[in-house]
C-alpha cells in the first residue's frame, strides 16, 4: 500500500493529517522556531540553524527571521541567496532556488494545494507540486509563488504579484495574478 509520504513525493493527494506528514511538519516547524529564536546579534548561529533547515545550500547565505517552512530538506538555495524578513515556503515538493537570488520581506512560496471541492476539504487532502527559480532572480516584497511554478533566469517579480504562471527568463512581472510588464536586459 502506498504512504500518505510516497503520495507526497508522487506529486499524488494525500492525506495532510497522516501521521508521517504531520511528524515532518512539527520536526520543521521545532527547527523553524529555534531559528526564529536566536538574536539577530548572532549571525552565526543563524546561519548553523537555518544549514540545519535547508536541504542544500551555496555560498553566501543570508535568511533573517521570521522564516517558516514545511520541511526545510526540500528547499534547495545556490551561491548568494537573500531572503529578507518573515519569508514562508511550504516545501511538501521540492522548491530549488538557483543562485544571485534576492527575496523581499513577507515572500511566501507554497507547493501545496487543497481540492476545490468541500467534499476533498473535508477529507483532509492536500497535494504538493515543486516550484523551481531561476538564477539572478529578485522578487519584491509580499510576492507570492503558486504550486508548480518555474521562473526563470534575470527575472523581477514586482511587489504584491502573485505568481499563478511560470515566467520566462529576461522578465519584468507585476500584478495579481502576475503579468508580464516588460522584457529585462541580461
Amino acid at each position: 500500500m502506498t504512504t500518505e509520504l510516497e503520495k507526497v513525493n508522487s506529486e499524488e493527494w494525500y492525506y495532510f493529517l497522516d501521521p508521517e506528514v504531520a511528524a515532518r511538519k512539527a520536526r520543521a516547524a521545532k527547527l523553524c522556531q529555534e531559528f526564529n529564536a536566536i538574536s539577530a546579534t548572532d549571525p552565526d548561529a543563524q546561519k548553523a540553524k537555518i544549514e540545519e533547515i535547508l536541504g542544500s545550500y551555496g555560498e553566501n547565505l543570508s535568511v533573517q527571521a521570521n522564516f517558516n517552512c514545511d520541511y526545510g530538506k526540500n528547499i534547495h538555495v545556490g551561491n548568494d541567496f537573500l531572503s529578507n524578513y518573515n519569508l514562508t515556503i511550504l516545501d511538501m515538493a521540492p522548491v530549488t532556488i538557483g543562485n544571485h537570488v534576492m527575496l523581499g520581506p513577507n515572500v511566501s512560496i507554497y507547493t501545496v494545494n487543497h481540492p476545490m471541492t468541500a467534499t476533498g476539504r473535508r477529507k483532509y487532502q492536500a497535494i504538493a507540486h515543486p516550484v523551481t527559480i531561476g538564477n539572478d532572480v529578485w522578487a519584491g516584497g509580499n510576492v507570492t509563488i503558486l504550486p508548480g511554478v518555474s521562473i526563470g533566469n534575470n527575472v523581477v517579480i514586482a511587489a504584491g504579484a502573485v505568481v499563478t504562471k511560470d515566467v520566462p527568463d529576461n522578465t519584468l512581472v507585476a500584478g495579481v495574478p502576475a503579468k508580464k510588464i516588460k522584457d529585462l536586459s541580461v
